[in-house]
């Protein structure tokens, strides 16, 4: 078997034996791959590894941005100085609302280029791929904002490879501003760096600035900016002294986001105009309007599964909305679970005395029962009706629903089609409805389809600690409406193909952004008149759009980047047609899903339509294999095959089919009894098994021959067992061990126990305490977790599961989290070690199981077909408590045909046993 060196690739630092090579927004690193003889290990004691042999030669980052409309190219070089092959990853991450339009590899001067196909075309060249054996991969959500590219290539001996991604978005305007965001995390010094932007704007350009966490008082000056009227040009170009973290390493300073902001001229008329080879956009967000008045409701899911942090972080979220409101502003308050009750039975006006007696209804708010959506969102629209009727509110005022859930709705009118069409129906284009999903275990599908209904917009909320700061962006965002019921009139013998002329409401800091064609391209000018109801009287501006010559505003640029305003136009049309084919009849669905598609493939947008097709060349020891980009929505996010509601399945008969795969690197934890829990980035899904053995069983969860970490743990069982049920097992103790940095910790249920270097030291749960040493350091929280970080290297997790010490059968238990297993070497192993890596499946033929309220499913994983069932488990990071539910598909049988070899084989003899 031929021997090959890989270049492997991690999102932030790496192996403690190798060190690592990375560029730009781009990341490389170097690891070995064992062929199965062991021959590449053999080698590896022969041949030292050099960094250097892998050279990132230049990288660059630019983007030019006209009339709001943002092209951004990355390139980068790499030279494989070696002579043997090695295997690069070429990585970035891009804004979610981006479409990436083409993406090409140069080899020995030879060009790979990517082609973008409809998604079930290039869906079947993946799953041909994965079944053979090749590489494939897909584009995944890394972040709350920014999705990740990422693929790979084999570089022969003293080769170079010029990797090219491009991608487009429309920039929006929240707040006042435009933002562009670009990742820059090279983790090592480049060659030839730089971030280039240049700004283009006939509006004329009101104010620019820029920001990065990294740009110290050194690096700052390097960033040059020039704005002029309508022109900015803005670079960072630093040297390989320049990015250093001090003058005799190696390690840069150069890693985080860097953000640009601007906004345009504006005044209070028609907004901006342009009209390009047949094709125009009109931007709309006048100045010095004055705000409306608004009559909001907030509707609040106060159901079981908002109990713990999400129901605390929505509290305190409400106390500071409500004293945002405007004293001109009414309002009402809705909290539901199975039942529905309102604050007050109709709207007040929101002076100081109602704000303050709301918030002592927020405050009262807690978590239980079931989750009636529909009848809460009902009573919503009811009030807000009713004050119009009544004429309570001022006419010129602005009406909005505000629903916030976890979950989806388990009691009343369950049934999603129908709750859509009972709110639709009520609402009659009287109100918005705003939607925000609270975490990943929501709907959001259902959500998003009937906020786009109701002339609103759903947005997710992330469990994460600043989740009160998204819910008051959120609201800050719709705070203040200036203008309501705008309509865009264009000649219809002028004009044609418009992306959308009625918007329910516009927003301070927000702009309205059309497109159309010109039906005869020859045409200079066409009259333009937009009305809508303003807070004092009805708003009526009309004018004339006249074309400009590109030519003498930017004499330097012809049409800065081809025909923009014509793909500004597709971009436009392409995201309308994506929310028309969701919220439609099923005829308009099809006709909308068709005709996005079509202007997919003209454009070469990468759209959730379509997927990009890129043939990678044949080496010596790969055939030619295929890298599918693919683009997800929101709800897709959990799998990258499509998802199936529960409430289309039925209870009985045939359940609809599907297939979903996956390839991701997991985060893993055992808790429970003991439940093993391998979690795909982002809570995209999950794999779960459960082990059964007897109590005093020490098994060895994680083992790294190269960095010289073991984790063993040790089961103990019910103080004595209900005859009724099984034995139960927990872990009880862990045994952690770092060869090279001479640890040994040793935590149970009752003390912790740590040596280190032979200087030991004795924790107890009962207090709040840190300890740092020289390769460790160590956080207990007060009866619920210790945080064990290693110098430069894992965190671990272990919670503390008290029980009532009076329980006649429970005792105290612990569960174990690691945060950071990216780390671990490939040779890492264990029961929960052997998935830091990664792991493939595919599961397909979804079937209703033993369990009525439980799908059934056959998983392809490791060579075995096994039967799977879709559950869930308890992570208790968050909620040491209650938990929170996480969805996975349960491995039976001790985790048979998932794990490597059998349970037994992870049975060791010591808390402390390397081997």
């Amino acid at each position: 078997m031929s021997t090959m060196w890989t270049v492997l690739l991690l999102c932030v630092s790496v192996y403690l034996c190798v060190p690592s090579r990375s560029y730009g927004a781009f990341i490389i690193s170097r690891d070995v791959q064992q062929d199965s003889d062991g021959t590449v290990l053999k080698l590896l004691k022969k041949r030292s590894v050099d960094s250097a042999l892998i050279e990132v030669q230049s990288v660059k980052i630019d983007c030019k941005v006209a009339s709001r409309f943002a092209h951004t190219v990355m390139t980068s070089t790499v030279l494989n100085k070696a002579n043997f092959s090695q295997e690069v990853f070429f990585e970035v991450e891009l804004p979610k609302t981006a479409f990436i339009t083409n993406f090409s590899m140069e080899i020995d001067s030879k060009m790979y280029v990517g082609e973008v196909k409809e998604k079930e075309k290039a869906k079947k060249q993946y799953e041909k791929a994965v079944s053979s054996g090749q590489t494939a991969g897909l584009v995944k959500a890394s972040g709350r904002k920014m999705e990740k590219f990422s693929v790979s290539v084999n570089i022969a001996a003293n080769s170079n490879v010029t990797f090219t991604l491009t991608y487009e978005e429309l920039l929006q305007r929240r707040f006042g501003k435009y933002e562009i965001v670009i990742r820059v995390k090279p983790k090592q010094l480049v060659q030839h760096f730089e971030i280039a932007a240049d700004i283009y704007e006939p509006q004329g350009i009101a104010f620019l600035d820029y920001s990065a966490a990294f740009l110290t008082n050194e690096l700052l000056p390097l960033v040059e900016k020039t704005v002029t009227d309508k022109k900015a040009h803005l670079s960072f170009s630093p040297t390989l002294d320049q990015q250093r973290k001090c003058p005799d390493c190696d390690g840069t300073l150069i890693d985080g986001y860097f953000y640009i902001n601007y906004d345009v001229n504006r005044v209070q008329d028609l907004g901006d105009i342009q009209i390009v080879n047949g094709y125009f956009v009109h931007f709309f967000a006048p100045a010095d309007l004055q705000r409306l008045p608004k009559n909001v409701v907030f509707v609040i899911d106060r159901s079981g599964s908002m109990r713990g942090k999400k129901m605390e972080q929505t509290r305190e979220a409400l106390l500071t909305i409500l004293d945002d409101l405007y004293v001109e502003d009414h309002f009402g308050l809705i909290s539901f679970d199975d039942k529905i009750v309102k604050w007050r039975p109709s709207l007040s006006k929101a002076t100081k005395e109602n704000v303050n007696a709301a918030k002592e209804f927020v405050k009262a708010i807690t978590a239980v029962g079931w989750t009636n959506i529909n009848d809460a969102v009902l009573h919503a629209v009811n009030i807000l009706t009713a004050a119009k009727k009544n004429k309570t509110v001022p006419e010129n005022s602005a009406s909005m629903i505000i629903l916030l859930t976890d979950g989806d709705p388990t009691y009343g009118e369950k049934n999603l089609d129908t709750i859509k069409h009972n709110v639709q129906t009520a609402i009659g284009g009287n109100m918005s409805l705003f939607c925000l999903g609270f975490g990943f275990d929501v709907d959001y599908s259902f959500l998003d389809v009937m906020a786009k209904q109701n002339d609103g917009l759903a947005r997710r909320i992330y469990e994460a600690s600043d989740a009160i700061l998204q819910l008051q962006g959120f609201y800050d965002e719709v705070a203040s409406p200036l203008l309501s019921e705008v309509h865009f009139n264009y000649p219809e013998d002028k004009v044609n193909s418009l992306t959308g002329s009625y918007f329910k409401q516009l927003f301070n800091g927000s702009e309205i952004v059309i497109a159309g064609q010109l039906n005869d391209i020859q045409m200079n000018d066409f009259a333009v008149e937009v009305s809508a109801q303003g807070a004092g009287n009805d708003f009526v501006v009309k004018g004339q759009a006249s074309a400009q010559k590109w030519d003498t505003i930017f004499p330097d640029q012809e049409y800065i980047f081809g025909d923009f305003t014509e793909r500004l136009w597709a971009y436009l049309t392409i995201q309308q047609l994506l929310d028309k084919k969701d919220k439609g009849t099923p005829e308009e669905k099809a006709n909308a899903t068709a005709e996005a598609l079509e202007l997919s493939l003209k454009y070469n947008f990468v759209t959730p339509l379509t997927s990009m097709v890129v043939t990678k060349p044949e080496n010596e020891d790969k055939p030619e294999d295929a890298f599918i980009a693919d683009k997800l929505t929101e709800d897709q996010r959990k799998f990258t095959g499509t998802s199936i509601p529960s409430q289309t399945v039925p209870q009985t008969g045939t359940v609809p089919q599907t297939s979903y795969s996956y390839a991701s690197s997991p985060v893993n934890f055992v808790d429970g009894d003991p439940h093993f829990i391998i979690e795909l980035p982002d809570k995209n899904d999950a794999l779960c098994f459960n082990i059964n053995d007897k109590p005093g069983t020490i098994f060895n969860l994680v083992k790294d021959p190269l960095t010289g970490t073991v984790v063993n743990g040790q089961t103990i069982g019910d103080k004595k067992v209900d005859p009724a049920n099984k034995n139960n097992t927990y872990f009880g103790c862990f045994g952690i061990i770092h060869e090279k940095f001479g640890i040994r910790l040793m935590v149970s249920t009752q003390e912790i126990l740590v040596s280190e270097h032979g200087k030991q030291t004795k924790l107890f749960w009962s207090d709040n305490t840190s300890v740092k040493g020289l390769n460790m350091d160590l956080q207990v929280t007060k009866d619920r977790s210790l945080t064990v970080t290693l110098r430069n290297s894992v965190k671990f997790v272990i919670m503390l599961h008290k029980v009532w010490k009076k329980h006649p059968y429970h005792q105290d238990y612990l569960g174990f989290y690691t945060l950071d297993s990216h780390l671990f070497s490939q040779r890492v192993h264990g029961l929960l070690g052997q998935f830091y890596n990664g792991v493939q499946f595919e599961v397909s033929e979804l079937f209703a199981g033993k369990d009525v309220d439980k799908l059934d499913a056959f998983m392809l994983v490791k060579g075995h077909r096994i039967l799977v069932t879709r559950g869930w488990q308890k992570d208790f990071r968050n909620d040491v408590k209650n938990g929170e539910n996480v969805p996975c598909w349960f491995i039976h049988n001790n985790g048979t045909g998932l794990i490597d070899g059998d349970l037994t084989d992870y049975i060791v003899s010591g808390l402390f046993k390397t081997n």
